[in-house]
């Protein structure tokens, strides 16, 4: 899993609880103005997300987070509605939130196994931490479901249970990351991802990593195609 998780600077997550489609921003029923208007966003990756259940509060919650080199800088607020996004300054609008954020994968549409595995796991995670716990749309891996992306830390997690997330996120509470789960730390580069893993395990800082290829696989429990992977190893000396 080293290596996987998204390497994307800024991320912009709109609560929505409507439905979701396999590209959840464009088939979503947002306006047509504020889907054309995320889409149009440079170098920002748009999720949208939703409490478990489906509830949703008065107006639109609105997070936005930035990469600062050891985690996101994460910023939010609620918006009279989802027009409000069509001019939304992140400074002006949204307030420093320095909580945390465990952002469960569970777009049935985009995998199934984000579904089946991923409701359980909010599910979980939301008992415990209700006001953290949010269902999104898309962390990639979809073979490693379930997923989950950490915020303000910014580490991602893969192959979780609804026993593992809970103890996984209480590890990340204290500090420490939970290896056996991790995919690696969004906003890094995969080879980014991948050296600090390997240092994290108490491997040489400076040993050279190489991508070398492994069996074609299922990227995801929809796809029926196998296709070429690569997995990071320390190249011999």
């Amino acid at each position: 899993m080293a290596g996987t998780a998204p390497t994307d600077t800024e991320l912009l997550l709109v609560e929505h609880a409507g439905s979701w489609g396999r590209q959840a921003v464009a088939e979503s029923r947002l306006p047509e103005a504020v889907r054309d208007h995320l889409a149009g966003l440079a170098d920002v990756r748009v999720q949208l997300v939703r409490r478990h259940g489906g509830g949703a509060g008065t107006g639109t919650r609105v997070f936005h987070a930035r990469a600062t080199g050891s985690g996101f800088e994460v910023r939010t607020g609620v918006l009279g509605g989802p027009e409000d996004l069509l001019d939304l300054d992140v400074e002006r609008d949204l307030a420093s939130y320095d909580g945390a954020l465990w952002l469960v994968c569970t777009n049935g549409r985009r995998d199934r196994c984000c579904a089946e595995i991923g409701r359980p796991i909010a599910a979980a995670l939301a008992e415990k931490w209700p006001e953290a716990t949010w269902e999104t749309t898309h962390l990639g891996g979809h073979r490693f479901s379930g997923t989950l992306l950490a915020l303000p830390s910014g580490h991602t997690l893969g192959r979780l249970d609804a026993t593992s997330s809970v103890e996984a996120c209480a590890a990340l509470e204290r500090g420490e990351v939970p290896l056996e789960h991790s995919r690696g730390r969004a906003g890094l580069t995969e080879s980014g991802q991948v050296r600090e893993l390997h240092v994290l395990a108490g491997g040489d800082p400076d040993v050279e990593l190489v991508e070398v290829p492994v069996a074609p696989r299922r990227a995801s429990c929809g796809d029926l195609v196998e296709k070429p992977r690569t997995r990071w190893e320390p190249r011999p000396g």
